[in-house]
């Protein structure tokens, strides 16, 4: 499962590094997409492009957040720990930023006590699946499994009652993805920042996720990080306090989605009981 999830993440660097602009999603098929995007530079805004804009806006999914604003969204995908998330989480309560954590089922049950620390914090946890699969291959009962599995993990282990955000595994899925998560009441969140992280035995060093931050910020920006990395954990801070510098505010996902009125029915009514 891992192999695949890093083969997934190679791929999608690859497309971000590229900086491609006229598509920028490798589709491995007619109706799958990899979650891709030109890269921000100099402050400007990352950009997914006009296909997929079109297709995010139609069910409220959210990559990043108003240009207009020193903003800055943190959130951090776990789908096995590496010894390395009690630190970060101590950078962020000593800095005061919230962060989302896409979590999986197997992460619920291997690191149970750094979730409940999550929750405890104040931090919001979101559903990265419970198994980690191609959500785009499967169907809607597989999907809404999924999801539905973790959501009942989570409430067992913390007393959350359900997530709201959800995250597809290596940055995958199709319109019936986004469309059977409005239905169960979630809201997909992709991101506007990334790089190559998830390595959890490669060391590049903390200048390395420092500089690659510092050098894709931009107002709205939903970054994502993974917390196997070591380089992460050394770079937060010296990231956090220098983006507080130049001005930046870090706030939270339900911030984010405050800045966005024109969201889906779908996801203004009652979510299903779970």
């Amino acid at each position: 499962m891992w192999k695949q999830h890093i083969i997934g993440a190679v791929i999608a660097t690859f497309i971000i590094a590229a900086g491609i602009s006229f598509n920028p999603y490798f589709a491995a098929g007619s109706d799958e997409h990899h979650w891709g995007f030109k890269r921000a530079k100099n402050g400007e805004q990352a950009e997914a492009g006009a296909q997929l804009d079109q297709l995010l806006d139609k069910y409220g999914a959210i990559y990043k957040g108003k240009s207009d604003k020193k903003i800055a969204y943190l959130t951090f995908d776990n789908g096995y720990e590496n010894g390395f998330t009690e630190s970060i989480l101590d950078t962020l309560k000593k800095e005061n930023v919230p962060a989302t954590f896409f979590l999986t089922g197997h992460y619920l049950e291997s690191a149970s006590d750094l979730v409940k620390r999550m929750v405890s914090d104040g931090h919001t946890i979101g559903n990265h699946s419970y198994g980690h699969p191609n959500m785009a291959r499967l169907s809607p009962d597989g999907m809404r499994a999924e999801w539905r599995k973790f959501d009942g993990k989570l409430r067992e282990l913390t007393g959350i009652d359900r997530t709201t955000y959800a995250r597809p595994p290596e940055g995958i899925f199709n319109a019936k993805v986004l469309e059977v998560g409005n239905a169960e009441g979630y809201r997909h969140i992709f991101w506007s920042v990334a790089f190559k992280d998830w390595m959890k035995d490669e060391r590049r060093g903390a200048d390395y996720a420092y500089n690659a931050l510092m050098e894709q910020l931009h107002p709205g920006a939903v970054i994502l990080m993974h917390t196997v990395a070591q380089d992460n954990a050394e770079a937060l801070p010296m990231f956090i306090a220098e983006a507080k510098k130049q001005g930046y505010t870090f706030l939270s996902l339900d911030d984010l989605v405050l800045e966005y009125e024109d969201f889906p029915v779908a996801l203004q009514s009652s979510a299903p009981s779970l």
